[in-house]
């Protein structure tokens, strides 16, 4: 009884279609949202994080992240071309393992979006910091950093306090709260705006890359990747070695996903999602690898070496290596394009929450859809001002391993229930249907629980556990009773009373424009 509370497949397109968004986005448009969310803080800034923990093995690290997306990628290619709707893996759960898992995957992939959002923009004010300083007008070292930021190196003049016998500096991460405030505006503005916005820094971004690659590669020396292993491969809830680092560095792919939550906005989705996500993921698997070569072959990268220690570890390597004009091009780069993959965040999380508040799970006003820009506007600003605070108080790493366990947990999940809908539903029309999948659909659950428990158990899968915890309170003492599934309630599940059903604002089927 507590499982079998399922939204049907055929029942969840028919609340889509009678309460959706405007489809405007094309498969260009997807791949380019795809590679805007995927390209950003993972290989701009955490590569400095992969370096401290496995050195140059992290090499590897991006090769195992990189193989557990791509089979998650299949997978969800599938399941997002037959249910063409808002709320990726929280959606899919619902039809396929039940409301209560389905909530957990909701809650789960808060973490995924909103801290990820939280993570970006705090790796975004590295690089605007860095480059602020560099010229002479940096910000006090109090606004460059949130309260629980670790010095880890040899403070150069600033101001540490202490805090438990840890050194720390800062209190408010100013650039990255403002950051997360001016892209909640730009998604209210709308999603057209926001797709175009986010196609002109794609391409900013790979342009900077490719500069990187060019102007490192002829610097790469064997002798800079060895030891190539210098804290082994790690064993799971360690948070060390290759596996740690593939753990951390899995947040360089986290976003390939968003693309699935803007299948109710897409057109010929059946089509056009699986390109997105397919394609999206190959390009950057491509770039992430020859970045990571040309980097650590440019310099080294072991563990409490400069390059581990660096705020914005390109611009950083290309300055060490005779290119200072080059590093200051980057790191504006970064400044101007990372933006983009706080947008992608946000977008896919007021879409996910957009849903769940239309399933009564959540307040109904959060479904709220504004008159004139046809977006979720009030889930949007709610969000945005929770990332705002995450990005001030907390730092990259702390917020990016976070976001990895709910993204790990959410990918799981949908592997299960794709597999468990090639046995309950076999006959069900599908688009795309992912090859081998009694093979594919388990190495991506292993794959994703191998890597969620290379996370390390202090503090991020001991955070995860708190975290739904919560979420199962929350599910119990409000959601379940006001759920459109819920006894009594179910001429809100058809529409019946329902107040955005009546409002003349809210488009009247999924094909119809703003």
């Amino acid at each position: 009884m507590l499982f079998q509370r399922r939204k049907p497949l055929d029942l969840i397109l028919q609340t889509a279609a009678k309460r959706s968004l405007s489809r405007q986005l094309g498969a260009f448009d997807l791949t380019m949202l795809g590679i805007g969310a995927v390209i950003g803080t993972g290989i701009f800034v955490l590569t400095a994080v992969a370096a401290n923990k496995a050195g140059p093995g992290m090499m590897y690290s991006f090769m195992i992240a990189g193989a557990v997306c791509a089979l998650t990628a299949l997978i969800y290619s599938e399941i997002a071309a037959m249910v063409p709707v808002s709320g990726s893996a929280y959606t899919y759960s619902y039809a396929v393992l039940g409301e209560v898992l389905a909530w957990m995957v909701g809650w789960a992939l808060i973490l995924e979006y909103a801290v990820a959002a939280g993570a970006v923009s705090v790796g975004w004010s590295g690089y605007a910091n860095g480059f602020l300083a560099h010229h002479g007008i940096g910000l006090p070292d109090f606004l460059t950093a949130g309260p629980f930021w670790v010095e880890h190196i040899k403070d150069q003049g600033a101001v540490i306090h202490m805090v438990d016998g840890v050194t720390h500096k800062g209190g408010f991460n100013l650039i990255a709260f403002l950051l997360a405030l001016l892209v909640t505006w730009l998604l209210v503005l709308g999603t057209s705006k926001s797709a175009k916005v986010t196609a002109v820094l794609v391409a900013i971004k790979i342009i900077a890359l490719m500069a990187f690659i060019v102007l490192a590669f002829p610097k790469v020396q064997g002798t800079n990747f060895e030891p190539m292993l210098p804290n082994g491969w790690g064993t799971p809830l360690s948070g060390v070695g290759v596996l740690g680092a593939a753990a951390s560095i899995f947040f360089a792919y986290v976003g390939f996903d968003a693309v699935s939550t803007a299948a109710e906005e897409t057109k010929n989705p059946n089509r056009n999602i699986p390109i997105g996500l397919i394609g999206s993921l190959a390009v950057c698997t491509i770039i992430y690898l020859l970045v990571a070569y040309t980097a650590i072959g440019s310099m080294g990268a072991q563990p409490g070496g400069p390059l581990s220690e660096s705020k914005e570890p390109l611009a950083f390597v290309l300055r060490e290596i005779g290119h200072p004009g080059w590093g200051d091009a980057v790191g504006f780069a970064a400044i101007l394009a990372l933006p983009s993959v706080v947008l992608m965040m946000m977008f896919g999380q007021t879409r996910i929450l957009f849903t769940m508040s239309r399933d009564g799970l959540l307040p109904d006003k959060l479904a709220s859809v504004h008159p004139k820009y046809k977006t979720p506007h009030v889930i949007t600003w709610i969000t945005g001002i929770f990332v705002a605070f995450f990005a001030a108080l907390f730092p990259v790493d702390i917020l990016a391993d976070i976001s990895n366990a709910g993204t790990l947990f959410a990918f799981a999940a949908v592997a299960i229930g794709v597999m468990v809908l090639r046995r309950t539903e076999p006959g069900r029309a599908r688009p795309f249907k992912t090859p081998l999948i009694w093979i594919v659909g388990p190495l991506a659950v292993a794959g994703s629980a191998l890597l969620f428990f290379s996370l390390g158990w202090n503090p991020t899968i001991k955070f995860f556990c708190v975290w739904a915890i919560v979420g199962l309170i929350v599910y119990f003492s409000y959601a379940r009773r006001r759920s459109h599934l819920a006894p009594g309630n179910e001429h809100l599940l058809h529409g019946h009373g329902d107040k955005l059903d009546a409002d003349p604002l809210v488009q009247e089927g999924p094909n119809a424009g703003p």
